[in-house]
C-alpha cells in the first residue's frame, strides 16, 4: 500500500468536507475548494479524519492513491491556513509595485510588465525589501503564480541579477578573465 495514500487526513473542528459521487468539497475559515477523484479511488470520512482507499493493486491505481492523497491534504491545509511564496528581486534599478491588484515589474526591459494575478491568488510587494509575496488558499495556483512571475527575469549565473525564490540558492560562475591569449 503506498505509505502516502494510506495516511488518513486528520480534519480541524473548523473544516467541513462535502462528499457528492466523485466530487469532494473542502471548506475552511479561508475559503472553500473542490477536487473530482479519479476512477478507482475513493474517499470517505470516519470521524474526524479522512481516508482515501483504492480499487486495486496496479501500478496506475497505487500511484493514483498517493497523489489524490496528497491533493486533498493539500485542500484541507489550505482552507485552514493559506499558503504562500516569496520572491526576491535583485538587481539595480529592478523594482515592483501594486497598483490595485495588479503587478508591475521593471527588470531591465524597454517596458514595464505587467503581472494581472489569477483569482483566489493575493500579492504582496515589500518594496523597501524588493520582496514580493504571493499567497492564497490552493498550493497550486500559488505556485504557478509565484514561478510565473519568477520567469520575466530568472536569476543569471553571473551576476545573480532577476527574480527568486526567497529560499533559492543561485550558484554563480566565474566570468571571462582578461590577459591570457594569443597575441594579436
Amino acid at each position: 500500500m503506498s505509505r502516502i495514500g494510506k495516511q488518513p487526513i486528520k480534519l480541524s473542528d473548523k473544516t467541513k468536507v462535502d462528499l457528492k459521487d466523485k466530487l469532494v468539497t473542502v471548506t475552511g475559515p479561508k475559503g472553500t475548494l473542490s477536487y473530482t477523484t479519479l476512477p478507482g479511488i475513493s474517499v470517505a470520512v470516519d470521524g474526524d479524519q479522512l481516508v482515501v482507499t483504492r480499487s486495486s493493486d496496479e501500478k496506475s491505481q497505487r500511484a493514483l492513491h498517493g497523489l489524490t492523497r496528497a491533493l486533498i491534504n493539500n485542500m484541507v491545509v489550505g482552507v485552514n491556513s493559506s499558503f504562500k511564496k516569496e520572491l526576491q528581486i535583485i538587481g539595480v534599478g529592478y523594482r515592483a509595485e501594486l497598483k490595485g491588484k495588479i503587478l508591475v515589474l521593471n527588470l531591465g526591459y524597454s517596458h514595464p510588465i505587467i503581472f494581472n494575478p489569477p483569482e483566489g491568488v493575493d500579492i504582496a510587494v515589500d518594496g523597501k525589501a524588493n520582496k514580493i509575496t504571493v499567497s492564497g488558499i490552493s498550493k497550486e495556483m500559488v505556485g504557478q503564480a509565484a514561478a510565473k512571475i519568477r520567469s520575466f527575469r530568472k536569476p543569471e549565473p553571473y551576476k545573480g541579477k532577476g527574480i527568486r525564490y526567497s529560499d533559492e540558492y543561485v550558484r554563480t560562475k566565474a566570468g571571462k578573465t582578461a590577459g591570457s591569449g594569443a597575441a594579436a
